[in-house]
């Protein structure tokens, strides 16, 4: 039986949720902003405390929901935010944090990564993570969608107090256990996975539905307790309704056996070498 843990240490001896909320898409209908509202607070309530966004998502709407929704409990947060390559130069990375630091209401950030490689010089950006780590604005910096060759290079300009990597990974997305996961374990920096269901692809596949037949839980679940048992592995599923919340919150409970994980091992391989890093 494999049991996950509930916490993450970052390289600095700090921790981080192994299980958080993404906000990718939220915020952007007005419609629907009550039920988002319910669900990150449902969330807060459930020990969901670590919530990631970016400035991208809805061109800062994201934010200001998440701003909102954490109004009042801010010092329950572990808060993750994201600066576009396109404003990631040594200026334009620290205008852009404090942008974000606006719409969300907050005086600090606890960890502010580089959405993905772009055409500034990592070291301006590294650089520019150091002065905001400085000024307060940020607990501590990390990358996204950063491959093996992208952290290598970030290593060499000086980001060896590089925080975690974001990535897409899930069962259908196994390419980074090749070679940039266990780079990564080698190095002591976590994955924080994107997307875990796979934006809700994963939930019809029958070998998923058997698995979490046997245990009284949703295909959901056992996607996320699939990547939650594996050391240094955190997960961000977004959820706009507060039952799909709960539902993710409860899949801390499932602890998958060797049967099930031989069992999505033949129904989604491993890899069997290296492949390109994807990203949604």
């Amino acid at each position: 039986m494999t049991h996950a843990a509930t916490v993450i240490e970052l390289p600095s001896g700090e921790t981080m949720p192994v299980l958080g909320q993404g906000t990718w898409y939220l915020g952007e209908r007005p419609a629907r902003r009550q039920d988002e509202l319910a669900a990150l607070r449902t969330g807060l309530d459930l020990g969901l405390t670590m919530i990631d966004t970016a400035e991208m998502y809805g061109a800062g709407a994201a934010e200001e929901l998440v701003g909102e929704a954490i109004a009042g409990r801010r010092s329950e947060v572990f808060l993750v935010d994201k600066v576009l390559p396109s404003n990631a130069s040594r200026r334009g990375t620290v205008e852009a944090c404090r942008r974000s630091l606006r719409r969300l209401g907050v005086d600090h950030i606890d960890l502010y990564l580089l959405h993905w490689r772009g055409r500034h010089p990592l070291g301006d950006t590294i650089e520019a993570f150091a002065e905001l780590v400085d000024a307060g604005d940020i607990g501590r910096w990390g990358v996204s969608n950063f491959d093996v060759s992208d952290m290598t290079e970030l290593f060499v300009a000086g980001g060896d107090s590089c925080a975690t990597n974001q990535i897409l990974y899930n069962l259908t997305r196994r390419g980074p256990e090749y070679d940039l996961l266990p780079w990564l374990r080698t190095h002591r920096i976590p994955v924080m996975a994107y997307s875990p269901i796979e934006q809700g692809r994963l939930l019809g596949h029958p070998r998923i539905a058997e698995v979490a037949a046997r245990y009284g839980a949703t295909p959901a679940q056992v996607a996320l307790a699939w990547l939650l048992r594996q050391e240094g592995v955190a997960a961000i599923p977004r959820s706009s309704r507060p039952e799909h919340t709960r539902e993710n919150a409860e899949a801390r409970a499932v602890h998958l056996g060797e049967q099930d994980l031989a069992e999505l091992d033949e129904a989604f391989p491993p890899p069997t070498g290296p492949r390109p890093l994807e990203v949604l």
